[in-house]
C-alpha cells in the first residue's frame, strides 16, 4: 500500500528519473548527436549549395548577358514561355530583354551574383521568407520535435525494466501508481527542456557559422508558440510511452507496444518535412493534436496562420492532453503490476477498477 502523498511522491520519482538518466552515456550521446545535426543543418547548405542554376534566356541580349557565367542557359522564344517555366520551377529564373530577371518568390542570388551587373528583379509570387530560410527552419523545428517526441521512449524502456526486475512492486508499495506515472513524465519533461535550453544556446552559434545570423530575429515570434506547443505535446506523447512500457513485462516485447506511439512521432515529423509546400495538408496537420506541436508554429513562421488559429490549435492540443493523460493513467494503473506477457488494453482497463 502506498504510504507517500501524491505530490511528494511525484517529486521523488521525478528526481529519481533525472538522476538515473543523467548518469547514462546514451543520454549525453543523444544530446551530442542533436547538436551535430543542428550545426550540420545550419552549415552544410552553405557549403554544398553551389550547384549550377538553370536560367531561361529570352533573345540574344539575354543570352549575351549570361554567356561566360556559372549558370546553365536554356533558350526560350518569349517572355510568356519564360514565366511559365519559372512558375513550373523548371528553371530557377529567367533573363528577359532589358535586361531584367524574373523569379518566382525569392530573388535568385546565385543568378544575380553570376551577372556582371545586377539587373532589376521581378517576383511573380513574393514570399514572406526566402526558400532557403524556410527549409532551414522546417528542418530545425522538425528535428527538435523529433527529439522531444522520441525522448519519451525512455519512459517505456524504464517502465518495462522495472517490471522485469520486479522493482515496480517495491515502488508501488511506497508511492501511488498515478504519482509514479506523473513523476516519470515530469522528470523526463525536465530532462528534455534542459536539452532544449542547450540547443537554444548553441543555435545562435550554428546560425552565425552558417551565415544565417538574421534568422533568429525572423523566427523569434514562431518560437513563442513553438515552446508551449512542445511542452503540451511532450506530455501527450510521454503518457502514451508510459502505457506502452506498462503493457509488457519483457524488453523483447517492447517493440510491438512501442510501434504505434513511434508512428505518432515519426508521422508528424515526415508529414511536415514532405508536405510543407502543401497549404491544405499543413492546415490539417496543425489541428491534429499529435502533429500540431510542429505544424502550427511552422505555419506561424511562414505567415500562413493567424494568432487566433494558433490559440485554437493550442486549445485543442491542451484538451487532448487532458483526455489522453486520464486515459493513460487508467491503463497504466491497470497494467503496471500484471506480468506474464503483453496485457490487452481491455484487460488493463478493467483491472484498474
Amino acid at each position: 500500500m502506498a504510504t507517500t502523498g501524491f505530490w511528494p511522491a511525484t517529486k521523488l520519482v521525478a528526481e529519481r528519473e533525472m538522476r538515473t538518466f543523467l548518469r547514462l552515456k546514451g543520454f549525453w550521446f543523444g544530446l551530442a548527436i542533436l547538436l551535430i545535426a543542428l550545426f550540420a543543418a545550419a552549415i552544410l547548405p552553405t557549403l554544398f549549395g553551389d550547384s549550377k542554376p538553370v536560367v531561361a534566356a529570352v533573345g540574344p541580349e539575354a543570352r549575351q548577358v549570361l554567356t561566360d557565367t556559372s549558370v546553365e542557359i536554356r533558350d526560350v522564344p518569349d517572355v510568356a514561355t519564360a514565366e511559365q517555366l519559372v512558375r513550373a520551377e523548371e528553371v530557377e529564373a529567367a533573363v528577359v530583354p532589358g535586361p531584367r530577371v524574373i523569379a518566382l518568390d525569392d530573388p535568385p542570388t546565385k543568378v544575380i551574383a553570376a551577372l556582371a551587373t545586377a539587373p532589376p528583379v521581378d517576383l511573380l509570387a513574393p514570399a514572406a521568407v526566402t526558400e532557403g530560410v524556410r527549409i532551414l527552419v522546417i528542418q530545425l523545428f522538425a528535428l527538435v520535435f523529433l527529439m522531444f517526441g522520441m525522448g519519451g521512449s525512455a519512459i517505456a524502456q524504464g517502465t518495462v525494466t522495472e517490471k522485469q526486475t520486479r522493482i515496480v512492486e517495491i515502488l508501488v508499495a511506497t508511492v501511488p501508481v498515478r504519482a509514479l506515472l506523473a513523476g516519470k513524465i515530469l522528470g523526463h519533461w525536465l530532462l528534455n527542456v534542459g536539452q532544449l535550453l542547450v540547443v537554444t544556446i548553441a543555435a545562435p552559434i550554428a546560425l552565425q557559422l552558417g551565415g544565417h545570423s538574421s534568422l533568429l530575429t525572423m523566427v523569434a515570434p514562431a518560437l513563442g508558440w513553438f515552446i508551449p506547443f512542445l511542452c503540451f505535446g511532450f506530455v501527450l506523447l510521454a503518457s502514451m510511452w508510459a502505457v506502452a512500457g506498462a503493457l509488457v513485462s519483457r524488453q523483447e516485447d517492447l517493440g510491438a507496444s512501442m510501434g504505434p506511439v513511434m508512428m505518432l512521432v515519426m508521422g508528424p515529423y515526415f508529414g511536415v518535412v514532405f508536405a510543407s509546400d502543401n497549404a491544405t495538408a499543413m492546415t490539417v496537420l496543425s489541428y491534429i493534436p499529435f502533429s500540431a506541436a510542429v505544424a502550427m508554429p511552422l505555419r506561424m513562421f511562414t505567415g500562413e496562420a493567424q494568432a487566433w488559429e494558433a490559440a485554437l490549435s493550442l486549445g485543442v492540443l491542451a484538451g487532448a492532453v487532458v483526455a489522453i493523460v486520464l486515459l493513460a493513467s487508467r491503463l497504466y494503473t491497470g497494467s503496471l503490476l500484471q506480468t506474464g506477457g503483453k496485457v490487452a488494453l481491455k484487460k488493463a482497463w478493467a483491472h484498474a477498477d
